[in-house]
């Protein structure tokens, strides 16, 4: 604190900055003109930094802002700052907004960046919906050693192939990505709040013996709508990619993201790069010997903590609460020591077998010892099955024999199953508790326990210790929980800033929650034959848009208030399907014949009657859908929750012009209509929650048939997640 007092007090000369390519040679205060826009027209830099051991520090109101106010952040090019080959620079106080890249330095030993706020910089425009996932929004991490991910995502702060570098009290929001770390050795990274961003709050490419402490990561998400798909896109709070070591974490929170930290060993670690080669060493090489300490990894949409293809790594004193597939995540790590973590009610939202507390592929000399597990879908499941990944470089170089792993001293509370082992996997197990555990130990496939008592190992202490003033972990528990992540068009909701956030509708009506619900707003139709209302009280505020008649219409309406100005659109269709589930003891895939004649019979059979064809199966089948219940009534007979078929079919009159059929299936679906031959979506195959989308054409007959053009739609769904959806618009040019 001292020394920044005396930074502050100390003479520095203002450097008035009003143009791209300014060269800064010198210490110096910047300042710009109040609402001065400077693109970086080159791509080089707005600001030069070519000295070693000068300290720039923006002077208070300056704001380096390269594209004006509100201007798509998926346009947006250029570097605010740049530092390159001058080491022992300092960057103090910086507000840069409008930029690919807000600071980008290289070769830039003892780099200081503090106290810096980055806002409304790179982001891509959210395909996905409330409705539905779009495949176009993943992320793709897994190569940078041509500075993809800053080049491809953008970065609040891009720090290249430099050492002793200190990054502290800087605040990222609004944005896809806060700190990008490419080969950094021994750097400091501490007190930073890089959350609610759309990609990675920190990632990190061959970057090892750093520290990364009492950091917030929190809300770095996309992928997710809750209860309807948890896909997360590859986004984390932290991004731990190729052959990062000997980096300490601790007392960080990384909560609310598409995974808490994603970490893999890297394409070259495990021989795909692209191809193998025979210079390099396989054995041992991965993301080894981190220290995760004390941090929270929960309420993730996919893992609270990944980290695959490693070695000697500690996971002590972690929170792992409420993530949708798994707290930890390890295939193929070996000689991981997991100790004292806490692992609650993880696993609700899993794939198939992967969900709960820790689950380890191909698991080898892991510890599991003195972890509190309650509530999980499983507490610990590991398994070693046969593989081909054994014939790959890394397979071939490192033993995989599912050999030396030991659970002892946890206790589980609570969980649906505490230990599943399956394959030729043996481990020690004992010391044990379990209380109200539906299942203690289910084993599979020649899997094996020993009772044996042994020692357990001891705990050892991080060799390094937290630094930082903050204490992220548990600031934001008034925000615990999956239902607080709300996705918009750019990124996570951060509970402060007005939002108008489409819900699921159907059966003629669309809702809208606005947020905060203390906002004073009104809305007002301006297209469409509907009704446009505000509903709610001081804790829940919706806008209400509904259909004046049956059938279908476009609609458009504006809600203002404080701070808020937006336009909502679209088609709204009120029609009633006539719906049937069967089940199915074969791959409609293969039985073309078997299928038609399945379906025709659940028709003729067990016709029910429903307003919206919005299915959202998650985990279960027909009788989970509360719609569905309701129209099925007391003894309704509905098909399992797996290998089950849905048929639906409508008549809606429609005008002259051009529809869009739009579809979210797991798994396959098939949307015939009346209008054409050919079906206007047809994925009839095995797959993940995949949209779909086709168009057709009502000409001036089928416009003024009375009857309404017929839809027709098939869905099959094998094993795990399901889902259908399906809404209808028309083609404006």
């Amino acid at each position: 604190m001292l020394h920044l007092l005396l930074c502050l007090a100390q003479e520095l000369p203002v450097l008035l900055v009003e143009r791209d390519d300014t060269a800064i040679a010198a210490s110096c205060v910047v300042r710009i003109p109040p609402g001065r826009v400077i693109p970086d027209l080159n791509g080089d830099g707005v600001l030069h930094l070519t000295a070693a051991g000068i300290e720039v520090r923006f002077e208070e109101g300056s704001v380096l802002r390269g594209a004006p106010e509100g201007a798509p952040l998926n346009g947006l090019e250029g570097v605010g700052i740049r530092v390159e080959g001058a080491a022992g620079v300092t960057l103090r106080g910086l507000r840069i907004e409008g930029f690919r890249c807000g600071v980008l330095a290289r070769a830039a030993d003892g780099l200081v960046i503090e106290d810096g706020r980055f806002a409304r910089n790179f982001g891509h425009r959210l395909l996905s919906t409330p409705e539905a996932e779009d495949g176009a929004d993943w992320l793709w991490p897994h190569n940078n050693d041509e500075e993809e991910w800053r080049r491809n995502y953008g970065a609040a702060i891009s720090v290249h192939r430099s050492a002793k570098v200190v990054l502290r009290r800087n605040v990222v929001r609004a944005q896809q990505n806060g700190i990008l770390l490419d080969r950094v050795e021994d750097g400091e990274i501490y007190d930073n709040d890089c959350s609610f961003l759309s990609g990675w709050g920190l990632g990190m490419w061959r970057s090892s013996g750093n520290l990364v402490s009492r950091n917030a990561f929190d809300f770095c998400i996309r992928g997710y709508s809750h209860k309807v798909y948890n896909r997360g896109q590859d986004s984390a709070g932290i991004l731990l990619f190729e052959q990062c070591s000997r980096n300490h974490f601790l007392e960080n929170s990384a909560t609310h993201g598409g995974d808490g930290l994603f970490g893999f060993a890297g394409h070259e670690a495990i021989g795909e790069d692209p191809a193998p080669r025979a210079d390099f060493d396989y054995q041992g090489k991965g993301c080894n010997a981190n220290w995760f300490v004390g941090n929270d990894f929960s309420y993730a949409a996919a893992h609270g903590l990944e980290l695959t293809f490693s070695f000697h790594n500690r996971m002590l004193d972690n929170r792992l609460v409420g993530n949708a597939i798994c707290g930890m995540w390890l295939g193929f790590c070996q000689d991981t020591l997991i100790a004292r973590n806490v692992l609650e009610s993880n696993g609700d939202m899993g794939y198939g077998l992967e969900r709960g507390g820790i689950n380890i592929d191909q698991s080898r000399n892991n510890a599991i010892v003195s972890n509190q597990f309650a509530r999980n879908a499983c507490g610990v499941h590991l398994w070693h099955l046969p593989t081909d990944f054994g014939k790959t470089p890394w397979g071939k170089a490192n033993k995989l024999d599912g050999a030396g792993n030991l659970v002892a001293g946890n206790r589980f509370v609570a969980d649906a199953k505490a230990l599943h082992l399956r394959g030729d996997l043996s481990i020690s197990a004992h010391s044990n508790e379990f209380a109200s555990v539906r299942e203690e130990t289910l084993l599979e496939g020649g899997a094996q326990i020993s009772g044996a008592i042994q020692a357990l190992p001891i705990v050892p202490v991080p060799r390094r210790a937290a630094v930082g003033a903050t204490r992220p972990v548990g600031a934001r528990k008034a925000l615990a929980g999956r239902e607080h992540i709300l996705m918009a068009e750019w990124g996570p909701w951060d509970h402060e800033q007005p939002l108008v956030y489409r819900l699921a509708g159907g059966g003629g009506s669309a809702e809208y929650l606005v947020l905060p619900a203390s906002l004073e707003v009104s809305a007002r139709v301006v297209r469409g034959e509907v009704t446009a209302s505000i509903q709610g009280g001081p804790t829940a505020r919706r806008l209400v848009v509904s259909q004046k008649a049956g059938g279908w219409a476009d609609y458009e309406v504006e809600i203002t208030g404080p701070g808020l100005r937006q336009t909502v659109a679209g088609t709204l269709l009120k029609t009633t399907w006539e719906a049937a589930f069967f089940a199915t003891d074969f791959d409609p895939r293969e039985k073309g014949e078997a299928w038609q004649a399945a379906l025709a019979a659940a028709l003729a059979a067990h016709p029910l009657r429903l307003d919206d064809l919005r299915l959202p199966f998650g985990g279960g089948g027909p009788a989970d859908v509360a719609a569905v219940q309701a129209a099925a009534g007391a003894s309704g007979a509905l098909a399992d929750r797996e290998h089950f078929g849905t048929v639906a079919r409508t008549r809606v009159r429609l005008p002259e012009g051009r529809w869009r059929v739009r579809t979210n299936s797991d798994d396959g679906v098939r949307v015939r209509v009346s209008t054409q031959a050919a079906p206007v979506i047809d994925n009839w195959t095995w797959h993940g929650p995949t949209p779909d989308q086709g168009e057709f054409e009502v000409d001036a007959r089928a416009a003024a048939d009375p009857a309404g053009v017929e839809i027709f739609v098939e869905h099959f769904e094998l094993d795990g997640h399901a889902v259908l959806e399906f809404e209808l618009e028309r083609v404006v040019d």
